[in-house]
């Protein structure tokens, strides 16, 4: 047998391919895992799906319960649409056992032989045989052995016991007595689950790994989601290979908008899309999307304020065959709701919207619209822009050309802000603002940095309409851009020809 044949027989899985990840190949076989957390925070979920693992690779599993009946797993299994056929599920404490008994055993422990209890798992496993094994729970244990030294005596010699019949284990524990750092020390790994409220929306789950011996893992937070049909782990940070593409160009189909970016943006580069509300930085994230689905490449579009119905319509009016596109699976439209989702899930949909297509048709163009809404959905959060440094990243190594649009506070003038200062993390950022001119309201584009190209210097006019997005030829006579509010001082002729019929 080869080394690395040995290492994958040394591991086995716990049922949920995210936390595998964590651990980097899963749970190393035949050792005693410690799982804490507070009532509610998914132990009970964990260790069953560890079990419903083992079940599907042939391994004999047996549940080991104290807290809950058989009848009440069973119904927990039915909840998430699992049946827990071929898993042994033992009761410490059996129904038809005397209540005052079981009483007497909990209040009175002196008079009681945990012994016993002990020597029913010992029976009940070298009966069986498992594979794996979770113990549910250790607060019972705790409470049976009124005491520190005795408690740890009894955890030790069952650890000591498992040692001998190659199975991997689970002890399951509440955390009712505090952080009991003796008996994590017992244990050869500690994954704990974690959950807190939030100001809105659903509270916040967690799962951290705070000791795996003789392995590296995946250290930090990892955000925790408990929904029908299990645990789902999205781990910290996204990573992976970078891929192969070429230097091209990304086109925005409008050769006046690719001659003020200096012949378009890069493959794998990151464009700010910024300017007050309305002004139509969504619109030209969306050309560009549009433009890559008739190269015959995807598009992702994560809409965070506006609905698709909302953007479908608008799209319709300016001339964009969006709907089109997303029918044909080239333009993929994804509505996330706002204080429902954490930052390493929308890394991992993020991921999971660009991976699996790379090999047939390659994701090209990913638009978060906007920044905003980001920002504002996770408001609890404090670290948002590094895992948008991290996200974006990502994308970078796999030639995506990531667009954000971030929406200014105010209209005009100096009172126009952003929300946060992003403008470090992009790679180019166009700027649109709002001028006045012979008594009109006009709309300003301009490519204010590009670092992938010798982008143009000059201020154009655009409209939107039936006819699409269209920009003029540069415009000189401007004061005051800086400032936030640009204002033409040129004459009416250099302005788009269009103007007057609009007005009347």
């Amino acid at each position: 047998m080869t080394d690395n044949e040995t290492e994958e027989r040394a591991r086995v899985s716990t049922g949920i391919g995210a936390l595998d990840d964590v651990l980097h190949g899963g749970l190393t076989a035949d050792r005693l895992y410690l799982i804490e957390g507070s009532p509610g925070s998914g132990k009970t979920t964990l260790g069953m799906q560890f079990l419903l693992a083992g079940r599907d690779a042939g391994e004999k599993g047996i549940y080991v319960t104290r807290s809950e009946s058989a009848v009440e797993l069973r119904d927990i299994a039915r909840s998430h649409g699992w049946c827990l056929d071929g898993i042994e599920i033992h009761e410490l404490v059996r129904p038809d056992e005397d209540v005052d008994r079981v009483q007497y055993t909990m209040f009175e422990p002196a008079e009681v032989e945990l012994g016993a209890t002990v020597g029913d798992v010992h029976k009940q496993i070298d009966s069986i045989k498992p594979d794996r094994i979770v113990f549910d729970s250790l607060s019972e244990m705790r409470l049976l052995s009124q005491g520190a030294l005795r408690y740890r005596r009894e955890i030790l010699a069952l650890k000591q016991f498992l040692a001998g019949r190659h199975c991997t284990s689970l002890l399951l524990d509440d955390k009712s007595d505090g952080d009991d750092q003796e008996l994590q020390s017992l244990a050869h790994g500690v994954i704990r689950l974690e959950q807190r409220l939030t100001d809105y929306g659903g509270e916040r789950r967690f799962l951290r790994v705070t000791k795996f011996r003789g392995s590296d893992f995946i250290g930090g937070a990892h955000d925790l989601q408990l929904v029908r049909g299990g645990i789902r782990v999205y781990p910290r940070g996204i990573d992976g290979p970078a891929a192969e593409f070429d230097g091209q160009s990304v086109s925005s189909g409008l050769p006046a908008l690719d001659s003020l970016l200096g012949g378009g943006l890069a493959k794998g580069s990151s464009t700010l899309l910024l300017g007050p509300a309305g002004i139509g930085k969504s619109t030209t994230g969306v050309q560009f999307a549009v433009e890559a689905a008739k190269r015959g490449e995807r598009a992702v579009l994560f809409e965070f304020e506006e609905s698709s119905h909302a953007l479908f319509l608008r799209s319709k009016g300016l001339g964009l065959p969006l709907r089109r596109y997303v029918d044909e699976g080239l333009i993929e439209v994804r509505h996330l709701k706002a204080g429902e989702i954490t930052p390493n899930e929308f890394s991992m949909i993020v991921r999971a919207a660009v991976e699996p297509y790379e090999r047939s048709r390659p994701t090209s163009v990913v638009l978060i619209d906007s920044l905003n809404g980001y920002l504002n959905s996770m408001p609890h959060e404090k670290h948002l822009m590094i895992q948008l440094n991290d996200m974006l990243n990502y994308l970078a190594k796999r030639g995506v050309a990531t667009f954000l649009v971030v929406a200014q506070h105010g209209m005009l003038g100096r009172g126009m802000a952003t929300p946060v200062d992003t403008s470090y993390l992009a790679d180019a950022v166009i700027l649109f603002r709002y001028f006045e001119a012979d008594g009109e309201i006009h709309r300003a584009i301009s490519v204010v940095k590009n670092r992938t190209a010798n982008h143009e210097r000059t201020i154009r006019e655009f409209s939107m309409g039936e006819q699409g997005f269209v920009i003029g030829q540069p415009l000189t006579n401007f004061r005051g851009v800086l400032s936030g509010t640009p204002e033409f001082v040129g004459s009416q002729d250099a302005l788009m020809p269009d103007r007057e019929k609009r007005s009347e």
